[in-house]
């Protein structure tokens, strides 16, 4: 597993337990776990900017401005108004991680078609050397 996915599936966990966490406890509750987990995708966020590709970097910058939104609003608003901020805070930590993951996939996914192109032409070319 690389980095990149390792780090895309750590946010968009991040941004699962953030949705059901802003729905399931009390308001200043929320606001403590939105606080301790903005801290963790603060983390993510800058660490996955020192990764290729640009998109990658992109979405990285876009997660730690985030965490850092989150950050704030889960110390400067009410309980209840940062419980609501914190959820959409987590529907967009969620949405960045899967587009980080999608990504990910289609560069794996360009790379396997790349090879499986790459080999079957070489053994075309095999079977026609054999053949003269």
């Amino acid at each position: 597993m690389t980095p990149r996915y390792l780090a895309n599936l750590t946010m968009a966990l991040i941004g699962g337990f953030l949705v059901v966490a802003s729905r399931a406890f009390a308001y200043h509750d929320v606001a403590w776990i939105g606080f301790g987990l903005s801290l963790a995708a603060l983390a993510l966020g800058m660490a996955t900017i020192l990764l290729p590709p640009l998109a990658q970097r992109v979405i990285g910058g876009a997660e730690a401005v985030l965490a850092v939104w989150t950050l704030v609003a889960s110390r400067v608003f009410s309980a209840y108004t940062a419980d609501w901020l914190i959820f959409a805070s987590a529907i967009a930590f969620t949405v960045l991680a899967v587009a980080g993951l999608t990504i990910h996939e289609l560069n794996s996914e360009r790379v396997v078609h790349s090879l499986e192109l790459r080999g079957a032409g070489a053994r075309e070319g095999e079977e026609a050397y054999s053949r003269a």
